[in-house]
């Protein structure tokens, strides 16, 4: 049964009154009874949309969604307004990942021209060392001859002599100083095939990060949960966090709940601090000591919450990893190896 059937015969199910219909409504009061514990104290439409307002901002969604659509006091209006927004999250996750795409698609676009200009530079390079090799085989050449000439004291008029050595001695200045230009210019071009090298491997490097952050993207959103996880599936979940607690250090505010939503939804907790815009560096010590990894976007980071972020780790034996960007996609590529064995101070 493909996930879309599978997403179709729950929700025929769940429009039924007996049977299977009571199961899931009762699993859901389970599983939200915290929070329907909590919306309970409100008494009125207003006092629900409040509630809610509240639990949305902390990027709370799931338990504060059910607690409120079946809330006694919540009419079909706030009952729009919920959906409305919840519906327009999901739109975040598929927006950051066309970003994704398309920055991928142009860094494959740069690469393929760099892996022209490489190989022109290649065939040049070649091009010029065997001009550079048939000149010095000449000029090789043009010495022995020169040389034979000499000792052989041929009898021939001396005004003649003095005239073909002289001709002889030309050119082979002439050659001389071309072979000498040719390695002038040979030395150039590999100064550039050099860069160009380095310049490749970088780009080669970025690409290779893009795509698996991509590949990270694509495994999350194969799950068909878009963002929420059950508890059967948790642990199956590649990127579950059983437990952990994530800081984030910088970031861009508009991205931090989405971040906040993704750990929660994968059994972890995700603290946040600004890199001191607002926040004052001296919380850092707190955060990082009650967090299990410490994450920074480099491109979205203050350098002086960077260095007290490392001296804290170094000090608390905690790991800290930089993130390539503040996207969704950097920040889940850094959080799947949390299952795996991390060494503190390491970067990826």
């Amino acid at each position: 049964m493909s996930e879309h059937h599978l997403h179709g015969q729950i929700v025929q199910l769940a429009g039924r009154r007996d049977g299977g219909g009571k199961l899931l409504q009762k699993a859901l009061d389970r599983r939200h009874d915290l929070e329907i514990r909590q919306f309970d104290k409100a008494r009125t439409t207003d006092a629900v949309r409040a509630l809610w307002k509240e639990y949305l901002a902390r990027g709370e969604i799931p338990g504060a969604y059910w607690a409120a659509i079946t809330h006694p006091a919540t009419d079909w209006a706030l009952v729009q307004e919920i959906f409305g927004e919840v519906h327009m999250l999901s739109h975040l996750v598929g927006q950051s990942n066309r970003a994704d795409i398309r920055r991928l698609c142009q860094l494959e676009v740069d690469l393929a021209a760099r892996d022209e200009i490489a190989a022109a530079q290649e065939l040049r390079i070649r091009e010029v060392m065997e001009q550079r090799d048939a000149l010095q085989a000449q000029n090789r050449a043009i010495a022995a001859a020169r040389a034979l000439t000499v000792a052989a004291n041929v009898a021939v008029e001396p005004e003649t002599d003095r005239d073909n050595r002289k001709s002889l001695e030309t050119r082979l200045a002439r050659e001389q100083a071309h072979a000498e230009a040719l390695d002038e210019k040979l030395a150039i071009l590999l100064q550039a095939s050099t860069r160009m090298s380095r310049e490749l491997e970088a780009e080669t490097t970025r690409r290779q990060i893009a795509e698996a952050e991509l590949a990270a993207v694509e495994a999350m959103l194969a799950d068909g949960r878009d963002g929420e996880v059950g508890d059967a599936s948790l642990a199956a979940d590649p990127v579950s966090l059983d437990g952990r607690t994530l800081l984030y250090v910088g970031g861009r505010p508009r991205q931090i709940t989405n971040l906040r939503r993704f750990a929660r939804d994968r059994g972890g907790r995700l603290l946040n601090h600004d890199g001191g815009i607002e926040d004052s560096l001296s919380l850092l010590p707190g955060l990082v000591g009650q967090s299990d990894l410490v994450l920074f976007p480099v491109e979205c980071v203050s350098h002086e919450a960077v260095n007290m972020v490392k001296r804290c780790c170094e000090t608390t034996g905690k790991t800290f990893r930089p993130v390539r960007t503040a996207s969704l996609a950097s920040f889940v590529h850094a959080v799947l190896p949390m299952k795996s064995s991390v060494s503190v101070g390491q970067n990826v």
